[in-house]
C-alpha cells in the first residue's frame, strides 16, 4: 500500500471565538479524487486554505506522500507538490495564457527565453493533460471554461500532483461541466489527486472516488461514494432531513405584474444583446428563463431592475403602488423600481448585491435607506439593528450578528442576508438572478422554498437561473434565451431537460 497522497492529523484553527476546525482527521489516497462537501462555514475552505499555506493551523500535522510537511505559505505548499484552483479566478484578464501561466515562475532573468522555456514546457503538460488552450490568447477573451483551464495549467506548470479545486463548476454550463469532468478524468488516470469541495452532491456522485462531510467545523463522516447516496450525504451535511426536490402546489396565476413588449437593446459596441422580447408575467406564478450563461439573461434581468435601458421597447408594470408604462425615452432607475415594488435580487452578490465591507446591518438596508422605518435618512441606528436581527432570525442567517462585515459571511450567509433584504418587505414583483450559486444543500432548500411561498402570497416572480433542476422545479412557465432572443416558451410541467436542452441550442424549431 503506497502512503496517503494526503494526511491530516488533528487539525485545529480558531478565529477569535469561533473554532473553525476542531480535531480533524483526512486521508486522501493517491491517484484519486476526493471530495468535501458540507454547508456554507461548515470549515472545508478553512480546511483546504490551511493544506495550502494561506492559514496555519493552531494545531495538528499535514503529511504529503507520507512525509509531514511544514507548510506555512502557498510557496511550501508548492514545494510540496500541492496546487489549488479558487472559484474566483487569480487571472491577469489582460495578459495571455502564457504570460499567466509563467507569472510568479519565470524561471529566467532573460524574459524571451523564459518565455520560450515555458511555452515549450506548457505545451507538453497540454498534451499529457488533454488541455489544450492556446498559450498565446488573452485571458480576458477567452470563455470562463477555458479561463478555468488555464488555472489548473498553472498548478501543473509549478509541478502540482496534488490539485484542490474550490467549487470549481460554480461559474460553468452545464456543457462545461461535462468537458470539465472529462479533464478530471484524465488527470485521475495520469496519477494527479484530486480534492474537490463542492455543495452539488450530484457531482460528488458523478465524479469522486470518496467522499468527506464535514458539519459544523468537524469532521463527521467518510464515505466510499460507491456505497453513499445524495440523500445520505444530504442528511449527514445538515445533521437533519432535507427535500431534494421543490415541494409545490400548482400556480393560481392573476392580474399581469410586468408586460415586456419589443424591447431591444445594444451595447456600446452596437452588439444586439436583447432582441424583440416580448413575454408578460402574472401576480402568482415564476416564470423562468433558462439558457446557457451569456446568452442575454444578465441584461434582461437589468433592464427589469432599471439599471439598463433598451433603445426600443417598452415595460409595463402593474402592481399595488399603481401601473406605469417605462419606455426608452422614460426616466428610469432602480430606486424608481423599487417604488414600484418590485425587488431584486441580483446574479452577483458580491458585485451587485452586498457591500463586503460593511457591516451587515448596513447591506440590509441597501436601496431602503430612506425609509421612515430607519429614521429617513438620519439612520435610527437602534432600528436598524432591530431590524437586520429579524431578518437573520428568520432567514436563518448565521452567525446572527448585524455588526460583523459581510465580508466574513461564509457565500452562502451572505446569499441569505440579501434574499432576506429583498423578500422581507413582500414585493409584488421579484426579480431573481442564480439564487443559489455557490450555496450549500441546506441554504438552497431555504432558498426554493421562499421563492415559492413568495409566489403563493402573491408576487410574480421571474426566474434566471443556469441550472435546468433549479429552473424545471421551481417554475411554472419557461421561457429560454438565445442570442438575446426568446426560442420558445413551455409549461414546466409538461416539458423536460432533453427539450429545454433543444430549445437552449435553438434547435426546437429543427426538431
Amino acid at each position: 500500500m503506497s502512503a496517503p497522497a494526503i494526511a491530516l492529523k488533528q487539525i485545529n484553527k480558531h478565529f477569535g471565538p469561533v473554532w473553525a476546525n476542531k480535531n480533524i482527521d483526512l486521508t486522501v489516497r493517491p491517484g484519486t479524487i476526493h471530495g468535501i462537501v458540507g454547508e456554507n462555514g461548515a470549515g472545508k475552505s478553512t480546511l483546504m486554505s490551511i493544506l495550502y499555506g494561506f492559514y496555519s493551523a493552531d494545531s495538528g500535522t499535514i503529511e504529503v506522500n507520507g512525509v509531514e510537511a511544514d507548510i506555512r505559505n502557498s510557496q511550501d505548499a508548492i514545494a510540496a507538490g500541492i496546487g489549488m484552483v479558487h472559484q474566483h479566478f487569480m487571472l491577469v484578464e489582460t495578459f495571455s495564457v502564457l504570460e499567466n501561466v509563467m507569472l510568479g515562475a519565470e524561471g529566467d532573468a532573460m524574459l524571451a527565453r523564459a518565455s520560450e522555456k515555458a511555452e515549450t514546457a506548457l505545451r507538453a503538460i497540454e498534451e499529457k493533460y488533454g488541455l489544450h488552450v492556446d498559450p498565446h490568447a488573452i485571458v480576458g477573451d477567452l470563455p470562463v471554461g477555458l479561463q478555468q483551464r488555464v488555472e489548473i495549467l498553472k498548478a501543473l506548470y509549478r509541478g502540482a500532483r496534488i490539485l484542490i479545486l474550490d467549487e470549481p463548476t460554480g461559474v460553468l454550463t452545464p456543457q462545461e461541466t461535462e468537458q470539465f469532468f472529462g479533464i478530471l478524468d484524465s488527470l485521475r488516470e495520469q496519477g494527479v489527486t484530486i480534492i474537490l469541495i463542492t455543495h452539488k452532491l450530484r457531482e460528488i456522485m458523478a465524479i469522486t472516488d470518496s467522499v468527506s462531510v464535514m458539519r459544523q467545523g468537524e469532521m463527521v463522516a467518510e464515505r466510499e461514494t460507491s456505497d453513499t447516496s445524495p440523500q445520505e450525504l444530504a442528511e449527514l451535511m445538515v445533521g437533519r432531513k432535507v427535500l431534494l426536490r421543490v415541494e409545490k402546489g400548482p400556480s393560481n396565476p392573476g392580474d399581469e405584474c410586468l408586460k415586456v413588449s419589443g424591447a431591444t437593446y445594444r451595447d456600446h459596441r452596437g452588439v444586439t444583446l436583447l432582441e424583440d422580447l416580448n413575454f408578460s408575467v402574472r401576480r402568482g406564478e415564476i416564470l423562468g428563463v433558462a439558457g446557457v450563461s451569456g446568452n442575454g439573461q444578465s441584461q434582461l434581468l437589468e433592464f427589469l431592475a432599471g439599471t439598463l435601458t433598451p433603445q426600443q421597447g417598452e415595460l409595463m408594470v402593474n402592481t399595488s403602488v399603481g401601473t406605469r408604462t417605462f419606455l426608452p425615452s422614460t426616466n428610469r432607475d432602480a430606486a424608481a423600481m423599487r417604488e414600484m415594488k418590485v425587488g431584486h435580487i441580483p446574479e452577483d452578490r458580491l458585485k451587485q448585491g452586498l457591500v463586503k465591507s460593511f457591516p451587515a446591518a448596513e447591506n440590509t438596508i441597501l436601496g431602503f435607506q430612506g425609509d421612515v422605518a430607519y429614521g429617513n435618512k438620519l439612520f435610527d441606528l437602534a432600528a436598524i439593528d432591530s431590524a437586520t436581527r429579524n431578518m437573520m432570525e428568520e432567514f436563518d442567517v448565521r452567525p446572527p450578528t448585524p455588526e460583523l462585515k459581510s465580508a466574513n459571511f461564509s457565500g452562502g450567509n451572505q446569499q441569505k442576508l440579501i434574499v432576506a433584504r429583498e423578500m422581507m418587505r413582500k414585493p409584488d414583483v421579484l426579480l431573481v438572478g442564480q439564487p443559489t450559486r455557490g450555496v450549500d444543500i441546506g441554504a438552497i432548500e431555504f432558498i426554493h422554498r421562499n421563492l415559492i411561498a413568495a409566489r403563493d402570497a402573491g408576487s410574480a416572480v421571474v426566474l434566471v437561473s443556469t441550472e435546468l433542476d433549479e429552473i424545471m422545479s421551481l417554475s411554472d412557465r419557461i421561457i429560454v434565451l438565445v442570442d438575446g432572443m426568446i426560442t420558445g416558451e413551455v409549461n414546466a410541467a409538461e416539458t423536460d431537460e432533453k427539450a429545454l436542452g433543444m430549445l437552449m441550442s435553438n434547435a426546437g424549431e429543427e426538431a
